[in-house]
């Protein structure tokens, strides 16, 4: 029987919290700040996987509000192939650092920080472009 290799399914959520957006700084490698997020277990839908990622790792319970894109290049995550669901979600209270997180801020994106891992950047400036233009057309 041939042995198949498929990308990992993953979720990223943008959690908007007080006039910006929860980054995580991780404890693991690749070390940096990051959206909360992680892999889908099996079984799992994606919207169950982003609600429980976001509470382990922000101690939020979030309300998702949208699905904003999937991200799938190869190298996007060093560690492996991996695939990536964005959700949009709104939460209240504080962020506290949980699970892998070494640490949780709110940032905007005047003040975000220097190092972001994997392609979080991009996804980050991607959103706030959706915010301000309303629905992207991504260029494939």
């Amino acid at each position: 029987m041939p042995e198949y290799r498929n990308p990992a399914p993953t979720v990223d959520i943008i959690i908007e919290l007080q006039g910006g957006i929860v980054l995580i700084d991780r404890k693991n490698e690749p070390q940096g700040w990051a959206l909360p997020g992680g892999f889908v277990d099996y079984g799992e839908s994606l919207e169950d996987a982003a609600r429980r990622e976001a509470h382990e790792e922000t101690s939020l319970k979030i309300r998702l509000k949208a699905q904003m894109h999937a991200y799938s290049d190869p190298g996007r995550d060093p560690r492996r192939h991996t695939l990536s669901v964005v959700f949009v979600a709104e939460a209240d209270g504080a962020p506290e650092a949980g699970d892998d997180a070494k640490g949780a801020g709110v940032f905007t994106e005047r003040n975000l920080p220097d190092t972001i891992v994997f392609d979080h950047r991009q996804i980050i400036m991607d959103y706030f472009e959706w915010k301000r233009e309303g629905w992207k057309v991504f260029d494939y």
